[in-house]
């Protein structure tokens, strides 16, 4: 059985510790698109953790662990990461990377800085690893796949077609150095042997345990508003950030997928730039970023200060429903606990008419949020682990948000832990 865990909006929803969570039941779990743009936190008895290209399953020794074709591989993020959770004490996982899985070269970092550099205050929020570089290229044909490493001769002649292109721009369009071919072609090299202990053909190994019934978790990044096709374009990623697209990114049957687990935080957050409808500011904003998550609402990966909000019911439903949601997980309950009344968008208005319909980036842009006040529950509602102990008014928050966005939440998280964690039987029909 294939299941999915994927984010309903902006990402950083907490996706990393439903992951670990699940992959207690799991054999596999497979990373199928992204790249070391984004990061899932994880808190377990080993310690904390911010992984990036690893997924969230690493922890558990009886887990394989798959970099599947659609990841954009960072080779050497990936090794130190693996001897930085090793070092820490977690025994040594057991890790395959797809020979389909394209490379992050080092020149996709360096044209995404200087791209971004370029655009100045017009520039995207990139976390500048390379990842729309990568994907550019990787669509154009000239990205390199893992197994060509293992190819000598095919590597010197792409290498010499590829820099004549890079080169070029490198010189006109960003007045910067040129790439040496003898230096990259070491490089890859380097990169070669580094990967080389877990290479193999991932979509056949995964096609065997599907025969043999086990349990695979495919884990996704970001949210569905990062998504180039249906979310906020232009300010999104570059791949997929569908459940839809774990079965091209793992390669295997769409068919095969029977639970997709979507993640929603109990309010809004978001890294980067573009539209954020029920987005909070000054004081009001820092007071929910500094009590946010564990140890506050700043990027896994870069750092930096998450834009927050209130629930937005819009865009979550929107984003359940592209996702293909059968159950939702609702994360950082617990922090909302200071608040005496929650606001929760309800609708959009644009254009002096309100609508219930995410729209297109153009009229979203126009948007102002509907907000329906509810009563907070003022208590901490940590270590709770029974949902009809939560208090009243925390369920009613629940419910109110499961009826406006049409999905049923059978998963609350109640705090930074793995066993923080409450399952429940929803009522929704």
């Amino acid at each position: 059985m294939i299941k999915a865990v994927v984010g309903a909006n902006w990402g950083d929803e907490g996706k990393g510790k439903i992951t670990d969570l699940l992959a207690q039941e799991a054999d596999i779990i497979v990373r199928f698109q992204g790249g070391a743009n984004a990061g899932h936190t994880i808190k377990n008895h080993y310690g904390k953790f911010a992984l990036h290209t690893l997924p969230s399953g690493v922890f558990y020794d009886h887990t394989t662990s798959i970099i599947g074709n659609g990841v954009a591989l960072n080779i050497p993020v990936l090794v130190n990461e693996i001897k930085s959770i090793t070092d820490k004490g977690v025994p040594t996982p057991k890790i395959l990377v797809s020979d389909r899985c394209q490379i992050v070269m080092p020149y996709h970092i360096l044209f995404d800085q200087y791209e971004e550099e370029r655009l100045g205050k017009n520039a995207f929020g990139s976390t500048k690893s390379g990842i729309a570089p990568f994907y550019s290229d990787k669509y154009a044909k000239i990205g390199f796949q893992v197994n060509e490493l293992f190819d000598d001769e095919l590597l010197k002649s792409k290498i010499a077609n590829v820099l004549e292109t890079k080169n070029t721009l490198l010189k006109y369009m960003y007045n910067k150095p040129a790439i040496n071919p003898e230096d990259l072609l070491n490089t890859l090299r380097e990169y070669r042997d580094m990967i080389a202990p877990y290479v193999c053909d991932t979509s056949a190994y995964l096609y065997q345990a599907i025969k043999e019934n086990k349990t695979i978790l495919l884990e996704g990044q970001l949210g569905t508003m990062k998504d180039p096709d249906h979310g906020i374009y232009p300010m999104v990623t570059s791949s997929s950030t569908l459940a839809a697209y774990g079965a091209i990114g793992a390669g295997v049957p769409p068919y095969e997928i029977k639970q997709i687990i979507t993640v929603c935080k109990a309010y809004s957050s978001a890294v980067g730039a573009g539209a954020f409808v029920s987005e909070l500011f000054d004081e009001e904003a820092e007071e929910l970023r500094r009590r946010g998550g564990d140890g506050g609402e700043y990027g896994a990966t870069t750092g930096r200060p998450r834009r927050v909000g209130w629930f937005d019911c819009v865009a979550s439903k929107y984003g359940c429903r592209l996702q293909g949601t059968t159950d939702v997980a609702f994360t950082v309950l617990d922090v909302l606990g200071y608040l005496k009344e929650i606001p929760v968008c309800v609708g959009y208005e644009i254009d002096g008419e309100v609508t219930t319909e995410f729209p297109v980036t153009s009229r979203l842009e126009k948007a102002k949020p509907v907000y329906k006040v509810l009563p907070g529950w003022c208590c901490d509602i940590t270590g709770i682990t029974k949902y009809e102990e939560l208090p009243e008014n925390c369920r009613n928050y629940i419910e109110f948000i499961e009826q406006q966005i049409g999905y049923p939440v059978t998963m609350v998280s109640n705090g930074p832990r793995r066993e923080d964690i409450i399952y429940r039987t929803s009522k929704l029909k």
